[in-house]
C-alpha cells in the first residue's frame, strides 16, 4: 500500500488520505452490511453514516455469536450428536474471532472517515 496503516486495517481499503480511500472504504463497508443497505443512496453519499451502521451491524453479530456459543450445547444436545455440537462450537469460535477482528477494522475505517471533511 505504501502509506502506514494501523494494525488490523482492512487490505481492501486504501489508506486514509490516499487517492480512492473513500471509494474503497465505501465498497468494503457495503460488503459487510446486509445487501438491502445498497438501496439507500444516503449511505453512498455519506460513507461515515454507512460506517456507523456497519459498526452497529457487526457489533450485533458479535453479540449474537457469543449468545449462540453460550447456548448451543444446551439447545442442540437433544437433536445433534456430541461431535456435531462440538463442530458447531468450533464454528462459533472461528466466526467469533473473525467478527471481533472485523469490528475492530470497521472502527478503524470509521475513525478515518470521520476525519474526512463532510460533504454537502
Amino acid at each position: 500500500m505504501g502509506a502506514e496503516v494501523p494494525p488490523g486495517w482492512p487490505g481492501e481499503v486504501r489508506p486514509p488520505g490516499a487517492e480512492g480511500f473513500e471509494e474503497t472504504a465505501l465498497a468494503w463497508l457495503l460488503e459487510i452490511v446486509p445487501p438491502e443497505y445498497r438501496r439507500y443512496g444516503v449511505l453512498r453519499r455519506y460513507p461515515v453514516a454507512l460506517a456507523r451502521m456497519a459498526r452497529q451491524h457487526v457489533a450485533a453479530s458479535v453479540t449474537a455469536a457469543r449468545e449462540g456459543f453460550r447456548s448451543a450445547r444446551v439447545e442442540l444436545s437433544a437433536t445433534v450428536p456430541p461431535h456435531g455440537v462440538e463442530a458447531v462450537l468450533d464454528a462459533y469460535r472461528a466466526e467469533g474471532t473473525r467478527l471481533v477482528a472485523l469490528a475492530a477494522a470497521v472502527e478503524l475505517v470509521e475513525a478515518a472517515l470521520l476525519r474526512v471533511p463532510p460533504r454537502d
